[in-house]
């Protein structure tokens, strides 16, 4: 297993989900007290296996509501499966929801270091990388300005600038490539093939399947929270279009 540095086994993500839609929380407690609330099970995820070795590129595709991002939010660590086990060899850098730690009323400069300090960065780190980061994000003046005033590109371009200052073991992607203007998604794209150069594995996912085709080594089609298939790019893509 020394070449595995993500063994996925038996991922399971379960929730309870009211069958009625009750209008207020009043009622719903009303209900809950009579015994009147009926759940059913959804799966997010179902028996999920896979495992990602050394410097490979894994790609995962699948539709709207298929279980991606549950997927590797899991496997960053944010969300605990209902059952199931996440091996992983390496410190991860998850390119998920960028931005989420931000704060509206401070500037960028100063989310730069709150959001640093929340990916596990030192401030000696991010005193020495700052200059770096306010010139990959291309934000200029703006970078004084609060947070607040940014559209959600601007805010996930920083947030992809902080993020990627480090050269993880492990990257995780998820539709990041899809932020900002046609130049800012070129830069990005190379940011991470420079990265994956170096050896980073990373976990892929994007909704373009020419991104998907040519960047990655392998890819694995989810379904409805299930493994669908795992196969080269090329094979796996043919079939996800013809389904």
């Amino acid at each position: 297993m020394s070449d595995i540095v993500i063994q996925v086994s038996d991922l399971t993500m379960k929730y309870r989900l009211a069958t009625e839609k009750v209008d207020s929380l009043k009622l719903f407690f009303i209900k809950k007290l009579r015994k009147e609330i009926r759940y059913e099970d959804f799966f997010a995820l179902k028996n999920v296996s896979f495992s990602v070795r050394k410097g490979e590129v894994f790609g995962i595709l699948g539709s709207n509501g298929a279980g991606k991002s549950t997927l590797l939010k899991i496997i960053a660590g944010v969300m605990k499966p209902t059952s199931g086990s996440v091996y992983k060899n390496g410190n991860i850098a998850p390119l998920i929801e960028l931005g989420a730690g931000f704060n509206g009323e401070l500037s960028g400069v100063e989310n730069i270091y709150l959001n640093g300090l929340l990916l596990g960065y030192s401030k000696r780190l991010i005193q020495e990388m700052i200059d770096e980061i306010i010139d990959f994000s291309e934000l200029g003046k703006f970078i004084h300005t609060p947070l607040k005033n940014y559209s959600s590109g601007m805010k996930a371009r920083l947030g992809f600038s902080i993020a990627t200052i480090v050269q993880p073991e492990i990257l995780i992607v998820d539709e990041v490539l899809a932020v900002g203007d046609d130049k800012f998604r070129e830069k990005s794209e190379k940011k991470i093939l420079s990265m994956m150069e170096g050896g980073t594995t990373v976990l892929f996912v994007s909704h373009s399947l020419n991104q998907v085709r040519k960047l990655c080594d392998r890819v694995l089609w989810l379904d409805k929270g299930e493994v669908k298939r795992i196969g080269l790019p090329n094979d796996i893509i043919t079939e996800y279009q013809s389904r």
